[in-house]
């Protein structure tokens, strides 16, 4: 375990962290009777913190997760049903996107963030069995815990 003035000279050294504030909100989305929702912190002191719930067929998942400095640089951390983490790496960011990848993982090896007005886009994206496959969702921001329409 490195120690705290080890990973402090680390993290310094690494390229500035993306301004991702235009992820921040509580984000909804009621498509194919799925009913999928991500809420963001703002960020603070180079970190967000989200959670993820979708209930789909009466069943519920969940995804707690953040987005900060790590030893393998800025990155997104995934924790799908509370598993060990997987850390995915800034590989692109701009004004409105940015794209978080991990090739060692077995799916998804890219997770993307699209802001497009009152919509955030997110698509994972990877291979299963040989095959390219991708995932995508169309949040709209809407007040917080606001649900699907029955």
């Amino acid at each position: 375990m490195p120690t705290a003035a080890l990973l402090a000279a680390l993290l310094t050294q690494a390229a500035p962290a993306p301004d991702l504030s235009w992820m921040s909100g509580y984000w909804l989305t009621c498509a194919d009777g799925r009913e999928a929702s991500e809420t963001w912190s703002d960020p603070r002191g180079g970190l967000m913190v989200g959670h993820a719930v979708s209930l789909e067929d009466g069943r519920a998942s969940f995804e707690v997760s953040h987005i900060g400095p790590t030893p393998q640089g800025f990155a997104y951390v995934a924790q799908p049903g509370g598993a060990p983490p997987t850390v995915f790496v800034v590989a692109e960011s701009g004004a409105n996107r940015v794209v978080f990848a991990n090739p060692d993982n077995d799916f998804p090896t890219r997770i993307i963030y699209e802001r497009d007005g009152n919509a955030l886009n997110a698509r994972i994206e990877g291979e299963i069995g040989g095959q390219a496959r991708s995932m995508a969702w169309e949040f709209r921001s809407v007040p917080l815990n606001t649900r699907c329409p029955a």
